[in-house]
């Protein structure tokens, strides 16, 4: 920061009401640049849902004795038909992995979301904390500022919505993954535990891309196109995120959808409910 003195007094004095000024519009902005930041880099506390998910565990769990019956069962009455033992091999190895992998889902659930978060972080670190502040380089840039400093804080406002709901989505899909373990070990239903786990994988990762997009728009800023309009590239930028957190949802589910319907299991009930219409 410049020291005024009699020297420079003609160009200190308007700088010091310019970073004052500034320091008055960057108060209110504060907390909600530090609200985006602890949504985006914190791990989200999944352990809110751990005595839901131990009943799930418990439900689920009756039907491991029955499947290693089935499985068990046709082993032995397969004979010499190789196609068929070769299906209950299948069965019980399916049947082994599912329980593995859904009484540890808990687990892995919790190292995928601090992986996510990790990631995230690393992002965040790297990129300079004035990017998303309000600041005086410029005429043009000060004038910007203060005449769009309300739709950055709408702009911010809006990502805090969005990471928010990403937050939630990410709490409650604890109790999804055990179900998307569930499904993806039984041959009929693995559509939908792949359906269940694409989404559950794109809301852990959002916020990895959402971090990618901003440190994108802050390495622009060397660019002296935009040395002029900051605070556009910044609008620009949380839109953006915004956007993007939007189309790898509904382009997830489209494409989980699209898979689910596909499969065995969905072909069987589109049949049916076309028999029934």
């Amino acid at each position: 920061m410049t020291e005024c003195g009699l020297s420079n007094l003609a160009t200190c004095l308007p700088e010091k009401f310019f970073d004052y000024i500034l320091s008055l519009i960057n108060a209110p902005l504060q907390p909600l640049l530090d609200a985006v930041n602890v949504l985006m880099t914190e791990p989200v506390n999944v352990h809110v849902f751990e005595s839901f998910w131990v009943i799930i565990i418990y439900i689920i769990s009756l039907f491991y004795g029955l499947f290693l019956l089935f499985a068990g069962f046709n082993l032995l009455i397969s004979g010499h038909d190789v196609a068929r033992r070769e299906r209950a091999k299948d069965w019980l190895k399916n049947t082994v992995l599912m329980i593995i992998f859904v009484q540890s889902s808990f687990l892995i659930y919790e190292i995928l979301v601090e992986l996510g978060a990790l990631l995230t972080a690393g992002v965040m670190d790297i990129i300079d904390p004035n990017f998303f502040l309000l600041t005086v380089d410029s005429l043009m840039n000060i004038g910007l500022e203060l005449l769009l400093g309300m739709f950055y804080s709408f702009a911010l406002v809006i990502t805090i919505v969005f990471l928010a709901l990403r937050y939630l989505l990410v709490a409650v899909g604890v109790l999804f993954f055990p179900f998307a373990m569930f499904f993806y070990f039984i041959p009929p239903l693995k559509a939908y535990g792949k359906l269940i786990l694409n989404i559950l994988l794109v809301v852990i990762l959002i916020p990895f891309f959402n971090a990618l997009v901003l440190f994108a728009a802050s390495a622009l800023l060397s660019l002296p196109v935009f040395n002029n309009i900051k605070i556009v590239l910044m609008i620009a930028a949380f839109t953006l995120t915004n956007l993007l957190t939007t189309f790898l949802i509904v382009f997830c589910i489209f494409k989980a959808a699209t898979s689910v319907a596909s499969s065995d299991a969905g072909r069987a009930v589109m049949a049916a409910a076309k028999y029934f219409a």
